[in-house]
């Protein structure tokens, strides 16, 4: 009798440690408002005062100002007890930038020497070297979209090519990349630079020589100045890898090299003799990422990212350049955000996917930081990172924007994947109630903001992204955009949009589908 009491009792205990078990295992969902209430104005407030105070200088990229913003950074992270995903005590991703100046030139077409500023000028950060060419390659107008391509059919792999300003239109005046008569990407300004620039190194190009007349005579004068005055300008990534060179050119230079050129749209390979002695002059700057991490407790491999850029304007004629709304406002919520998900960790609510809190450098200065980490150095696989939280400007209101000033201007939840759309519209719905304004989501939005933030490093490599934006204002990039105009009970509900969303996206059973990616 005592042996079937003790079997029985064994069982019971199997049965009730099952039954333990099994409520652990089927644990109801944690409830996120818990968490997302601990986001509040006043310590956002509190954080941005110092923040976007005068003693961080403004954070201009590599001065002493963003080392003491990055070293606020890292001590929030330790004091909320978020490690690095680095090393250790390490939460700073090294980006290598250097200022660029014009370099020192040398050039001569068949033995005919061209002005450096007038006739030509090399821009970006060409690395010394001796360019000894004997043959170029016309391409038209550079041009390789969908509906046009100055390229097909052309090898200019490993070659040096020359093409001229704007784009070809058929008979009615219509631009032939587009149909219409607005302009493209292609046609003028400092997209056409970029884009030609672009499908020339895509396609392989060693140089790339761009006629526009009217560009050199703006940009000439203006890098001449600053190479006589020894100061630095436009800051951009180091690399080790062989860049192409891209150099403009007036028309006298372009006509040295094919006479015909503004004439002929036809493809043609040129003998030539061009002799080309580069010496850089740029000037290398220390700057860093800020890096944190939440590891996933069902699904460490997959990565959401929540990325805001540390850095602003600097000083300029004394006047300190504080940032309170770009980007402190990010900043700020992105710390906020990482408080909240820790408090969940800490009560067994971790998130299932892991986060990366992402603080990124020299976004002033061409999105310098998060292209590092995208095209350089993920720290994470690109193909383990579900998405990309982008908050950059979220702490004050549109004064163009007419209505409910509880907005916000929400970019590309719908350009990659149908399913982060969904659950940014959900996670709003049922937990913050914010006007979600999808003005500047508009393909032809003359703005472009979907190209201007740090989102769209991950964007361009298949990544779904939202971008938060409240618009800009009189004091955008003015030394008046100051802590005390920040509206912070806005800023306190639109970082917790981005919370319940980010929250949704990394417990949710199955990763986004990216059902609207890019193939090219």
């Amino acid at each position: 009798m005592k042996t079937s009491l003790n079997i029985l009792a064994a069982t019971l205990l199997l049965v009730g440690c099952g039954s333990f078990n099994q409520k652990k295992v089927n644990k109801a969902p944690a409830d996120p408002t818990i968490y997302g209430n601990t986001i509040t104005s006043a310590e956002l407030k509190d954080m941005l005062y110092t923040y976007a105070s005068d003693d961080f200088e403004g954070r201009e990229t590599g001065e002493p100002g963003q080392k003491k913003a990055v070293n606020y950074l890292k001590d929030q992270y330790v004091n909320m007890g978020i490690p690095s995903p680095l090393s250790g005590d390490d939460y700073f991703q090294e980006v290598p930038l250097e200022k660029q100046k014009a370099p020192e030139v040398d050039m001569s077409i068949n033995g005919t020497a061209m002005e450096n500023y007038t006739d030509f000028l090399i821009l970006g950060n060409t690395k010394t070297q001796q360019l000894d060419i004997n043959e170029v390659i016309y391409a038209g107008y550079g041009i390789d979209s969908d509906t046009y391509s100055d390229y097909k059919d052309l090898d200019v792999k490993g070659k040096v090519v020359i093409i001229k300003v704007g784009e070809p239109k058929d008979a009615d005046g219509n631009y032939i990349t587009s149909g219409t008569t607005e302009d493209t990407k292609w046609s003028t300004g400092r997209s056409s630079i970029s884009s030609k620039r672009d499908a020339a190194n895509d396609n392989g190009a060693k140089a790339m020589i761009f006629v526009n007349e009217e560009m050199i005579a703006q940009y000439g004068p203006y890098y001449k100045e600053i190479a006589i005055s020894g100061e630095a300008g436009r800051m951009s990534l180091k690399s080790n890898e062989p860049s192409m060179v891209f150099m403009m050119a007036n028309e006298k230079m372009a006509k040295a090299i094919y006479p015909q050129i503004m004439e002929s749209d036809a493809p043609k390979t040129i003998a030539i003799q061009i002799s080309c002695a580069i010496k850089s002059q740029a000037e290398a700057v220390s700057s860093e990422n800020v890096v944190a991490f939440l590891k996933g407790t069902e699904k460490p491999d997959e990565i959401l990212v929540i990325s805001a850029h540390l850095d602003h304007e600097g000083i300029k004629d004394g006047q300190v350049y504080n940032g309170a709304d770009d980007d402190g406002s990010g900043t700020v919520a992105i710390l906020e955000i990482a408080e909240a998900f820790k408090a969940a960790a800490d009560k067994g609510d971790g998130p299932k996917r892991s986060i990366l809190f992402l603080h990124v450098t020299g976004e002033e200065k061409g999105l310098l930081g998060s292209r590092h980490y995208s095209d350089n150095d993920p720290i994470f696989p690109l193909k383990n990172t579900v998405a990309d939280l982008n908050i950059d400007m979220i702490g004050r209101t549109d004064p163009k924007r007419e209505g409910d000033r509880n907005y916000v201007y929400l970019i590309g939840s719908d350009k990659l994947s149908t399913d982060l759309h969904n659950i940014s519209e959900e996670a709003n719905k049922k937990y913050t109630n914010i006007i979600l304004d999808y003005t500047y989501n508009d393909e032809n939005d003359p703005n472009r903001f979907y190209y201007r933030s740090d989102h769209y490093n991950f964007a361009k490599n298949n990544i779904p992204v939202i971008f938060y934006f409240n618009g800009t204002h009189d004091d955008y990039h003015q030394p008046s955009d100051t802590p005390d105009k920040i509206q912070y009970d806005l800023l306190e509900n639109r970082t917790r949009l981005v919370f319940y969303t980010a929250w949704e996206i990394a417990n949710r059973v199955d990763r986004l589908v990216v059902d609207k990616a890019d193939t090219e």
